[in-house]
């Protein structure tokens, strides 16, 4: 009796262990909790913001990491497709976060290599959040993808379908945040 429940416990504490250390992929912001305030904005359709990306950071990647890729889409954009807002690939797998703007073009902040292509609003980089005035709250889908390869073979002219298309070929695993904006 005393040796079953010794084996048992014994597995009990094996499996927890184990539990323990099998963590997850994980996507995190130090600058946003739940809701985009004013300087994530666009400075379009209406909206007077910083136009500001947010920090990211990441953790826990899948062993066969080769590099990644990060969106931003808007499914609520009363477009009947959605709204791209940023798309990144080509990140290196060494990489683990963005700093603030760094979808800001001009100022060079991601990690070397990586390709800001397109959104749609016609122009790389990031394009802030601006949901119409009165609408419910749009949630905004940040998602990084761990691919399991180092470059995607694609440039800055690439459109946001084109680059979704290559990254389901090589995902290995992603993971999101929703933040949600009204105005």
């Amino acid at each position: 009796m005393k040796t079953a429940r010794f084996l048992l416990l014994l597995c009990w504490v094996i499996g927890l262990s184990s539990t323990l250390q099998a963590q997850t992929f994980t996507l995190q912001s130090p600058d946003i909790q739940g809701q985009f305030t004013t300087g994530y904005l666009s400075n379009t359709f209406g909206c007077q913001g910083g136009n500001t990306s947010p920090a990211l950071k990441w953790s826990t990647p899948p062993a066969k990491t080769l590099s990644y890729a990060l969106t931003m889409f808007d499914p609520d954009a009363p477009t009947g497709s959605g709204w791209w807002h940023w798309v990144v690939f080509d990140i290196p797998a060494s990489a683990t976060g963005l700093p603030k703007n760094a979808g800001n073009v001009s100022h060079h902040l991601l990690p070397e290599g990586s390709v800001q292509s397109i959104t749609d609003f016609g122009i790389p980089g990031y394009g802030g959040l601006c949901p119409p005035e009165g609408d419910r709250p749009h949630g905004y889908i940040i998602t990084l993808y761990a691919l399991d390869t180092i470059k995607l073979g694609l440039d800055s002219k690439a459109t946001p379908a084109l680059v979704g298309f290559m990254l389901n070929k090589h995902v290995v695993a992603k993971t999101s945040l929703i933040v949600y904006s009204k105005r």
